[in-house]
């Protein structure tokens, strides 16, 4: 029965860890802040939004979004996002990602609402 507090002190530990890593990424952004380069620690990126239109044949047919066709992304450099904004090293990979629309309505498939 000894093993149920072990068990609460390591949680309690990995949680103390990661909300202390968290705190010292928020505090090593806050002084970068203080003396900003052009791209650190704030990044703004621009692309151009590409929609991913699924077929009945289960294929998707690629074309660029009319109403908005590119799109301003800001992203931290930083471990964890702050500020509502995404880590870089998370956003870059996927910046080029076409958009997914829905084969469903607002109503789900037809036939079902």
């Amino acid at each position: 029965m000894s093993s149920i507090p072990t068990l609460r002190r390591a949680l309690a530990a990995v949680l103390a860890v990661a909300a202390a890593v968290y705190v010292g990424d928020y505090l090593y952004l806050r002084v970068r802040m203080r003396h900003p380069k052009p791209s650190d620690p704030i990044e703004s990126m621009t692309r151009t939004r590409v929609l991913a239109i699924p077929q009945k044949n289960g294929k998707y047919d690629y074309q660029i979004d009319i109403t908005q066709p590119t799109e301003r992304l800001t992203c931290v450099h930083s471990l964890f996002p702050h500020y509502g904004d995404q880590p870089c090293w998370y956003l870059k990979p996927r910046l080029n990602r076409p958009v997914r629309v829905s084969s469903r309505g607002p109503k789900g498939p037809k036939g079902v609402g």
